[in-house]
């Protein structure tokens, strides 16, 4: 997993909403159905959780991060959350469809992952995902100079051969510039930077902004140059 420390959940589910609201596009290829068993992989705060959840399917949602699993199991009650990393998940043969979104490119390495997305599958179920694909925010790659986390942003190709040498055959998939406007105010940037990249001592902070201010603020409106990843697999030989 990439290093970073638990998350600050109120700052969170105040300033960084766009995370699960445009995972709804997601939820688009993922078709929840009533009676099945979805496993949610990186669930965070539990608002996607509960949208499969509602659609009748029998949902878990999982975190790495025991603030959001705390927070989650507030939020929604009624659902089911435990505390669980990606690359050594025990479920075998258990879902339907395993979903998960903005969480994959924390993940290394990412065999280790797909390993375990594969074994929790039922032959013949589907693996859903989006999250950081190449490129993705560059411009703050760039400015932040080598420090930001060592986040996995594959291409297409190099992610569908990983999925494939695990049994989870690729339908669709695509990668695309999702611009991603924070919220308004001279400040988002900043927050963005200690809420995402973490280890920024606060010198490096307003330099990295200083740098990112003529690209990516138009006077008003921060917008992060996030590029995305998603693809459909299906399981299909039972391992």
């Amino acid at each position: 997993m990439v290093s970073k420390k638990d998350w600050d959940v109120e700052r969170y589910e105040a300033r960084h909403g766009y995370v699960w609201n445009f995972g709804r596009g997601v939820m688009e290829w993922l078709a929840p159905k009533a009676g099945e068993a979805i496993l949610d992989l990186g669930c965070g705060a539990g608002q996607l959780t509960s949208e499969i959840a509602e659609a009748g399917a029998q949902v878990v949602g999982v975190d790495a991060a025991p603030s959001m699993i705390a927070q989650a199991r507030i939020n929604y009650p009624s659902l089911t959350f435990q505390l669980a990393d990606a690359r050594t998940l025990t479920f075998e043969n258990e879902f339907d469809a395993v979903f998960s979104n903005a969480t994959l490119h924390w993940v290394r390495p990412p065999e280790d992952a797909v390993r375990c997305i594969a074994r929790a599958l039922k032959t013949g179920g589907r693996f859903i995902c989006e999250f950081g694909g190449k490129g993705n925010v560059q411009s703050v790659v760039d400015a932040c100079g080598g420090r930001t986390p060592d986040w996995y942003y594959p291409s297409i190709a190099e992610y569908s051969t990983l999925l494939e040498r695990y049994g989870l055959e690729v339908c669709e998939a695509a990668l695309f510039d999702r611009p991603t406007p924070l919220e308004p105010g001279p400040d988002s940037m900043e927050d963005w930077l200690r809420m995402f990249v973490k280890n920024l001592t606060d010198e490096q902070v307003r330099a990295a902004v200083e740098k990112l201010r003529p690209k990516l603020y138009d006077g008003q409106l921060w917008t992060v140059d996030y590029r995305r990843i998603r693809l459909k697999a299906v399981k299909s030989d039972g391992r």
